[in-house]
C-alpha cells in the first residue's frame, strides 16, 4: 500500500513538472498568445506593425516583402489584429506561423461587442484602439469584401456583397478612434498624441480610411462612373478603365485572373513626387482588382493620385496625419503573386505581373516604393 502510495505521489509529480513545462513553453511562445498587445508595454525596442485581418495570404505578402527587403527593418514584430465574429478561420493562419517559425509574427484577437450603431462612437473596442494607438508604431488595412453601406449611410446595391460585416465593424471603427471623422467632430482622434503613426490602407482598406473618417463609396464604377452594367460592353472601354479584369469574370480560363494593370496620372504636389522622387509624367502601371472606389472624400484626406482618366481616386493621404496613405492598387499581391504565369485577355502572350512592371518603367519602382514609404514611417514612428 505504501509502494503505490509513494508511486502515486511520483507519477502526480511528473505530471505537475510536465503540465509546468508546457505552460512555460506557452508563455514564451508567442504563437499560443492570442491577446500579444496584453502582454506588452509601450514603448519597447521592438518596432510594432498591426495588421488587420492576418489572414494566411496576407502573412505571406509579409514572409516575401521582409524576405525581398521591402519592409526592411531587423526588430520588426507584426500583430494580426482580428475580431472573433470575423467570418474567417485563424486558427489556419496561426497553425501557419507555427509551422513556418515566424516568430515575428504574433496575434491579437478581439471579442469585445461591436455592431453597426457602436461604430463611431466610444464603444466595448475602444480600449483596444487606445492599445494600437499606444504600443505599437503603425497599422496595415489589407484588401477585401465590400463595406455595408450603411456605414456610410446608403442603400446596398444589387451588386454589392457583404460577407464579413465585424471584420468591417472593427476595421472602420478603429479608423474613426485613430483618425476622427466627420460623423462626430468633436471625437477625440488617438493620433493626436501619435501624429507620426503609420497607416497604409489597401484596396478595400484604403475605402475603410475614406469611410471611417466619414466619407462614401462608389458601389459599382462600371454602372455608375461608366454608365456600363454588362461585362461585354465594359470590355469595350479599353484596360485602362477595367480596374478588376472583366475576362477573370466573364471567361474564367486559363491564367486569366481577376486583377487587372492599368495606370495613374499623380498629382505632382502629392506624396508620390515629393517625396519618392516620382513626376506628374510618369504614369506607373498597379495591380488592382476592385469594382468600388471612393466618392465623398473623408475628413482630412485629399487624393493623390487618380486613372488616367481623373474619374477614379487612386491614392489619398491624411492631411493633418502625415503617415497615413490609402491606395486602390496591391502591391502586397504585386510582391506576392508577381511571377505567376498570366494574361489579361484571350490571346495574349503568356507573361507575370512583374514582367509586365519591368517592362513599363517606372512601375516595378514605383510598387516597391510603397513599402519603402511604410518602412521609413514605421521607423519614424517608433523613434517619436
Amino acid at each position: 500500500m505504501k509502494r503505490r502510495r509513494v508511486l502515486a505521489c511520483l507519477a502526480a509529480g511528473v505530471l505537475v513538472t510536465a503540465l509546468c513545462a508546457a505552460l512555460s513553453r506557452a508563455a514564451q511562445d508567442p504563437q499560443t498568445q492570442e491577446r500579444y498587445l496584453d502582454q506588452v508595454s509601450p514603448g519597447g525596442p521592438d518596432v510594432r506593425l498591426v495588421v488587420f485581418n492576418p489572414e494566411i495570404l496576407c502573412i505571406q505578402s509579409l514572409e516575401v516583402l521582409r524576405k525581398n527587403g521591402n519592409l526592411n527593418i531587423p526588430n520588426l514584430t507584426v500583430i494580426g489584429v482580428y475580431h472573433a465574429k470575423q467570418s474567417v478561420n485563424f486558427a489556419a493562419a496561426q497553425r501557419y506561423v507555427r509551422e513556418r517559425g515566424l516568430v515575428w509574427l504574433k496575434f491579437h484577437e478581439v471579442s469585445a461587442e461591436i455592431s453597426g450603431p457602436a461604430v463611431f462612437k466610444k464603444n466595448a473596442c475602444t480600449p483596444e484602439f487606445e492599445a494600437i494607438a499606444a504600443k505599437t508604431d503603425g497599422a496595415i488595412f489589407f484588401g477585401g469584401p465590400d463595406l455595408p453601406p450603411s456605414l456610410y449611410g446608403k442603400k446596398t446595391n444589387l451588386g454589392t456583397a457583404i460577407a464579413d460585416p465585424y471584420r468591417h465593424y472593427l476595421e472602420v471603427s478603429a479608423v474613426f478612434h485613430l483618425l476622427g471623422g466627420s460623423q462626430d467632430p468633436g471625437a477625440p482622434a488617438l493620433l493626436d498624441r501619435r501624429p507620426r503613426f503609420a497607416i497604409l490602407g489597401i484596396c478595400l482598406g484604403h475605402q475603410t480610411l475614406n469611410v471611417g473618417t466619414g466619407g462614401t463609396l462608389i458601389q459599382d464604377i462600371w454602372a455608375e462612373v461608366y454608365g456600363k452594367t454588362c461585362l461585354e460592353d465594359a470590355i469595350d472601354l479599353g484596360p485602362e478603365q477595367w480596374h478588376r479584369n472583366p475576362y477573370g469574370l466573364l471567361l474564367p480560363a486559363d491564367n486569366i485572373r481577376n486583377y487587372a494593370v492599368h495606370s495613374l496620372s499623380l498629382d505632382e504636389k502629392g506624396l508620390f513626387c515629393t517625396a519618392l522622387g516620382f513626376r506628374s509624367s510618369d504614369h506607373p502601371r498597379v495591380l488592382s482588382s476592385h469594382h468600388q472606389a471612393i466618392g465623398v472624400l473623408g475628413k482630412g484626406f485629399r487624393p493623390i493620385a487618380a486613372s488616367l482618366d481623373g474619374k477614379v481616386v487612386e491614392a489619398v493621404v491624411h492631411e493633418k496625419y502625415g503617415g497615413v496613405l490609402g491606395i486602390q492598387f496591391h502591391p502586397d499581391v504585386l510582391a506576392r503573386d508577381g511571377e505567376l504565369p498570366c494574361r489579361q485577355k484571350p490571346g495574349d502572350p503568356l507573361t507575370s505581373y512583374n514582367a509586365i512592371m519591368a517592362a513599363t518603367p517606372p512601375s516595378a519602382k514605383f510598387n516597391e516604393g510603397v513599402w519603402t514609404w511604410l518602412a521609413a514611417r514605421l521607423v519614424e514612428s517608433h523613434g517619436k
